[in-house]
Parts: structure tokens; C-alpha cells; sequence
């Protein structure tokens, strides 16, 4: 009897455990699906000369939406999806960059981490991510951008984080130093959109402190275009 109920507790484990890894595949936690039929267009294409992927959240999103003729003019292909962090980031990455065979990915990653929309934000395994996505670039030939995170002074959906301005500036000085070591281009989103308070992002730049508006891209794009280029010719 004993042992038939042992028996019977690992069967349950086993169907309860089942059960939570097709659940968890039925939510997609990368968003997989967003952007599947967009890759295989582009994948159809074979490789592209100056294919650039801008890999991020609802920033980069946004982006595209806000200002589209800029990514078309110039060959960037935007692969943003709202709320995600590092952590999506990584898991999708080989689909929605490295299979679309761009010479160059421009990555922003942070602002969703810090916002802690999966869990709690802890530094280190966040700039892990980041590290882990240029590592995988490489392997494959693509060369890397880094960008800094935008300045926020806090989060209106989660506005138990009191802190995210100390923990922007921690973790952009650990990517730019990281870019310095590892020879990469950094751009330094942060400084050129940051409020005089030192702590939130220009008023005139965005409606809720934290997704630039039209204004606040026009100001991202120069910098972003001109380090780009530079790392095309090279």
C-alpha cells in the first residue's frame, strides 16, 4: 500500500510538472511569435549588406512606430517588444537577430529589469544578459553597439521602486566600462536626454518620463546613426 502510493505521488509530480512546462510554452515568455513571420521575409533574403537589428523593449518599439522612415532609410530593422526585459532579450535573441544575419545589433536593455517587470532587479544578473548577448553576436560574426539606458526618475506602473535613478547610473557605468574593456561602441543615450535635476528624463522628450516622445527619438537618432555608420565602414 505503501508503495503504491509512492507511486501514485511521483505520477501526480510528474502530470503537475508536465502541466507547468506546456502551460509555461503556451505563454511564450520571450514573445517567440511577435515578429515570426517578419523574420522569415527577411530571412528569405538571405544576407543583406548593412542589415542592422536594434534589439530591445517599448522603447525600441516605439521607436519604429514613432519614426519608421528612420529605421527604412537607413536599413535598421527593429525587433522592440513592450515590457520585456534582459532576460526575453536573451532568450529570443538567436531568432530575432542572429538568424536574420545583420552585420551589426544595436542593444538596449535595462529600463524593464530596473522596473523589475519579471521579479526583482538584481544588477548583476542584468548586465549578465547583456554580456551573454555580445558574446552570442560574436560568435556569430555580428558586431555590437551597446547603448546606454534612458534616464528615468521612476516607473508609473511600478511605483514601489523609489530608486531607479541610482540603479540607471550603476548599471550604464558598468556597460560603458565593459564597452571600453571589450573595445565595443557605446552610446550614451542617458547624458544627452537626462533633465536638468540629474535624474529624469527632458520633459520635452516624453509625456510619461519614460518612453521618448518623437523629440526625444530625433535626439537618440544622431548619435545612434553616426557610431552605426562608423562600425559599417569598418
Amino acid at each position: 500500500m505503501k508503495n503504491r502510493i509512492c507511486l501514485w505521488a511521483c505520477l501526480l509530480l510528474l502530470l503537475v510538472q508536465g502541466l507547468a512546462v506546456c502551460h509555461a510554452q503556451n505563454k511564450d515568455f520571450a514573445n517567440l511569435k511577435r515578429y515570426a513571420a517578419d523574420n522569415r521575409v527577411l530571412q528569405e533574403q538571405g544576407v543583406v549588406k548593412g542589415r542592422v537589428v536594434f534589439m530591445g523593449n517599448s522603447i525600441t518599439d516605439g521607436w519604429v512606430r514613432t519614426d519608421a522612415q528612420f529605421f527604412e532609410e537607413n536599413g535598421y530593422v527593429g525587433r522592440g517588444i513592450g515590457g520585456q526585459t534582459s532576460y526575453q532579450f536573451l532568450l529570443r535573441f538567436r531568432e530575432d537577430v542572429i538568424k536574420l544575419n545583420p552585420e551589426v545589433v544595436v542593444i538596449n536593455a535595462g529600463t524593464n529589469d530596473i522596473a523589475e517587470n519579471i521579479g526583482p532587479y538584481v544588477e548583476e544578473y542584468t548586465f549578465g544578459n547583456i554580456v551573454s548577448m555580445v558574446e552570442l553576436a560574436r560568435a556569430n560574426g555580428i558586431k555590437v553597439v551597446l547603448t546606454s539606458v534612458l534616464p528615468a526618475a521612476a516607473f508609473s506602473w511600478n511605483k514601489a521602486i523609489t530608486d531607479a535613478p541610482q540603479k540607471i547610473v550603476a548599471l550604464n557605468s558598468r556597460i560603458a566600462a565593459y564597452a571600453s574593456e571589450q573595445g565595443l561602441p557605446y552610446v550614451d543615450y542617458y547624458h544627452a536626454l537626462l533633465a536638468d535635476d540629474g535624474r529624469s528624463l527632458k520633459a520635452n522628450c516624453s509625456k510619461d518620463g519614460v518612453h521618448p516622445t518623437l523629440e526625444g527619438y530625433r535626439v537618440m537618432e544622431p548619435l545612434v546613426k553616426k557610431v552605426v555608420t562608423e562600425v559599417l565602414k569598418n
